[in-house]
C-alpha cells in the first residue's frame, strides 16, 4: 500500500510436509494459502545450500516472506558454500537435470522424488528435464516456459493437495503463455483431496509417489 516506501523485514519459517506418520496435524502443506495473498513471498528449498542461500536473499529482501522447510528433509546432507555472503536470488528456477522429452516442475521434497522418477524414466529411454521454482510466489516463468518449450510436456508436481493447489496456477501460466509449446495435456501430481491420515500405507496413498510421477510423465507423452 506504501508503493515501497515502507518495509517489512519479517521473513517466518516454518515447517511443511508428511511422509512421517504425524498425522493431519502435523503433515499438511500449506504454500498455497499464502501464493493466493499479494505481497507475500513464498520460498521452499529443496536442498541445504538452497537453503542457505534463499534465506540470506530473503532476510534481505525487506518483504514478508514465507519460507517453507520440509520436516523429512532436515536430516538431509548437502555441500554449502563456505561463504558468509553466499545468496541464492528469489525468484529464480533451477534446472536440477536436463533433458528433452518432458519437463517436471518440482519443489522442496518433491525434487527428490522426481529425480528418482526421472530415473526410472530414463531406463524406458525417456529424457526428463527437472524444474525447481525454489520460490513459487515470486515465479520463475521464464525459465519453466523456456523448459516447456524445448520438451513440449509438462508435469507439475507438489505436496500439497491438487484441489486449489499452486501448481493449478503454474498449468494455467502455461496454457496462457506456453499453450503451442505443448504436444500433450499438462499433468498434475499432488495429494488427493482428502485430510492427511496417521496410517503409513494410508498416509502414501494419499501423498505424492515416485510411481505417480513416472505415471504422469507416461500419460502426457502418450
Amino acid at each position: 500500500m506504501s508503493g515501497g516506501q515502507a518495509k517489512v523485514n519479517l521473513v517466518i519459517r516454518t515447517t511443511m510436509g508428511g511422509y512421517q506418520s504425524a498425522a493431519e496435524q502435523h503433515s499438511q502443506s500449506l504454500a498455497s494459502w499464502f501464493v493466493h495473498t499479494p505481497g507475500i513471498k513464498v520460498v521452499i528449498p529443496s536442498n541445504p545450500a538452497d537453503a542457505y542461500g534463499l534465506l540470506r536473499s530473503a532476510l534481505q529482501d525487506g518483504n514478508p516472506i514465507l519460507f517453507f522447510e520440509h520436516k523429512d528433509m532436515y536430516s538431509d546432507k548437502g555441500e554449502v558454500p563456505d561463504d558468509p555472503n553466499y545468496t541464492v536470488p528469489l525468484g529464480k528456477a533451477r534446472i536440477v537435470r536436463e533433458g528433452s522429452d518432458c519437463t517436471i516442475v518440482a519443489v522442496g521434497k518433491q525434487v527428490q522424488l522426481a529425480q528418482k522418477a526421472a530415473d526410472e524414466l530414463a531406463e524406458q529411454g525417456i529424457d526428463v528435464e527437472i524444474i525447481d521454482p525454489r520460490t513459487i510466489d515470486p515465479l520463475d516463468e521464464e525459465a519453466i516456459l523456456a523448459s516447456v518449450e524445448k520438451t513440449n510436456h509438462v508435469v507439475i508436481v507438489h505436496e500439497t493437495w491438487t484441489n486449489g493447489g499452486y501448481g493449478g496456477e503454474i498449468a494455467a501460466r502455461i496454457a496462457d503463455k506456453g499453450l503451442d509449446f505443448l504436444d500433450g495435456p499438462i499433468k498434475r501430481v499432488g495429494a488427493k483431496h482428502t485430510p492427511i491420515p496417521f496410517s503409513p500405507p494410508l498416509e502414501n496413498y494419499i501423498l505424492p509417489q515416485v510411481e505417480d510421477i513416472v505415471q504422469a510423465v507416461q500419460d502426457t507423452l502418450a
